[in-house]
């Protein structure tokens, strides 16, 4: 028998769906159930072929947990490694080179010291030119960690004062200063199992619980020819950075797909948020994928998923041979959605202010 098992958290719709719908259409010999832990012993497997990761950017114990059963033949989705080392600025660096564009962004060094350093740990760190950065960057935009999700500590500025006020808030975070792009059209788009891609239209302007209730702007022609144009720049970002399980977000500019947010591996999947439709198309095709990873599962080998980005590197010291990319899948076309049940929005934080202070 192989087990198929979900690592959750706060999130109720998902899990439970995702597991019935499994034990529905799974053939025989696959099951599916809620990860159980107890005691957790270094190169000893897991119960479970298959884990679905929802929560360890969250717990650090089981992210651990999830490196030992992947390490001992346990296809993890997503690839706990890969995750660990993840991050935005470098996506957006890796997008570069694969032909994706992205808002124009730089990197900035955090506000405060982190903990035991002092000035000489920054012996290599020239004063950074606030004028050069703003000039390149301009304004409006956008400052937030250059690791982290959930819209946490994202701030939307106008001006330098507005700027300096932030990042006084900013404390040990490592942040991305980022273009705002002025779009006219903006979608989130699932991508399962590199091949799979939902293009749901989504306004990061709404509350929180009415983003996914709109529609596509841009029609006819051009309309299909942006939706191509996304689900190629989907597959090529996902087939890459080798996730599973992610959302990509693009901002419309001059009929151009700029990708935002492409790091959301653990993504928003409750029904009360994305709506009906989108719901049953994300438990549908994860269950099918997890179905499929867990009869190719080889026990005690590398079931991993590894991204184009390591396997060139690894292919060429002679490590791995670099398998072939999943065929494309046509994306499923955007639905609207009725408004859910209203959630609070996140809160952004007041920022008293600041001290323009060199680094």
């Amino acid at each position: 028998m192989k087990k198929i098992g979900i690592l959750f958290g706060q999130e109720n719709t998902f899990p439970q769906a995702f597991i019935d719908r499994i034990n529905e259409k799974a053939p025989s010999g696959i099951t599916a159930e809620f990860v159980k832990i107890d005691v957790v012993e270094q190169a000893v497997p897991t119960d479970y072929a298959v884990i679905i990761d929802r929560i360890s950017q969250d717990v650090p114990f089981y992210r651990a947990f999830l490196k030992n059963a992947a390490l001992t033949g346990t296809a993890v989705i997503n690839n706990p490694f890969w995750w660990s080392a993840d991050e935005k600025f470098f996506n957006n660096a890796l997008a570069v080179q694969l032909g994706v564009p992205v808002p124009r962004t730089v990197l900035l060094p955090s506000k405060e010291r982190p903990d035991d350093t002092n000035h000489n740990s920054f012996r290599n760190l020239e004063w950074t030119n606030w004028d050069a950065i703003f000039a390149k960057i301009g304004f409006p935009a956008f400052m937030k960690p250059h690791s982290g999700g959930g819209w946490k500590s994202v701030y939307k500025l106008d001006n330098p004062e507005q700027f300096f006020r932030a990042y006084d808030q900013t404390a040990q975070l490592v942040m991305l200063f980022q273009e705002a792009v002025d779009f006219t059209d903006y979608f989130r788009c699932y991508c399962i199992g590199g091949k799979e891609v939902r293009i749901m239209p989504y306004e990061p302007r709404n509350e929180f619980h009415q983003r996914y209730a709109t529609e596509m702007k841009t029609t006819g022609p051009a309309g299909e020819k942006l939706l191509a144009t996304m689900t190629d720049y989907v597959l090529k970002l996902n087939q890459g950075l080798g996730y599973d399980f992610n959302t990509v977000e693009f901002a419309v500019r001059d009929g151009i797909p700029l990708a935002i947010d492409f790091g959301n591996p653990a993504p928003d999947a409750d029904i009360h948020s994305v709506g009906q439709e989108n719901f049953e198309w994300v438990v549908e095709t994860a269950a099918n994928f997890a179905i499929e990873r867990a009869q190719a599962q080889q026990p005690g080998k590398d079931n991993l998923t590894w991204g184009t980005y390591v396997q060139r590197s690894s292919a060429a010291a002679g490590i791995v041979t670099a398998p072939a990319a999943a065929p494309a899948k046509k994306a499923a076309a955007p639905k609207k959605e009725a408004a859910p049940k209203k959630e609070a929005a996140p809160k952004k934080a007041a920022a008293p202010k600041a001290k323009k202070a060199k680094e």
